[in-house]
């Protein structure tokens, strides 16, 4: 996990700040609509259906995992290629999201099936339906292997319906 502190929890934040947590990114539609010119931005937006825990991924995603952009990645396959401490950290929050209704940020250690390492801002946030958590979505961005403690990302985009 990147970094150690502060602990897992305090990287969790309510609905409402939402749009602080993306404030640096540009709201273009026309490239969030576009997997390509999102993935050549190191970006990749994602959808966990908590029914059945199935994953919608845009190319971006299956380019910093290093999976076939378009295969079916199961839940448990994803979760296995996060070092131990950011998997352990990255459970912990996704819990703590569903259960509370908030957001999360955590930047993760990626051990794809290569043997390669790759480094990973995660954004997630809840969806609700009649007041109930029924999925996470949100954005995945490479980070430079230099990358120590926590940066806003850098300026691209993001489309929030």
């Amino acid at each position: 996990m990147r970094p150690t502190e502060p602990l897992p929890l305090h990287h969790s934040w309510p609905l409402y700040d939402l749009r602080e947590h993306l404030a640096s990114v540009v709201l273009d539609q026309d490239i969030a609509g576009n997997e390509a010119a999102l993935a050549d931005r190191g970006l990749g937006l994602w959808h966990c259906n908590l029914t059945d825990n199935s994953l919608s991924w845009t190319q971006g995603v299956y380019d910093i995992f290093g999976l076939e952009p378009g295969s079916i990645v199961p839940r448990p396959l994803s979760v296995s290629l996060y070092a131990h401490d950011s998997r352990e950290a990255m459970e912990r929050l996704r819990a703590y999201a569903i259960r509370h209704q908030r957001g999360f940020t955590l930047d993760v250690d990626i051990r794809r099936p290569d043997g390669s390492d790759c480094a990973m801002r995660l954004i997630a946030a809840p969806v609700l339906l009649d007041g109930e958590t029924v999925a996470l979505h949100g954005v995945k961005q490479w980070l430079p292997k230099d990358v120590g403690a926590p940066v806003r990302l850098e300026p691209t985009t993001f489309f929030i319906p």
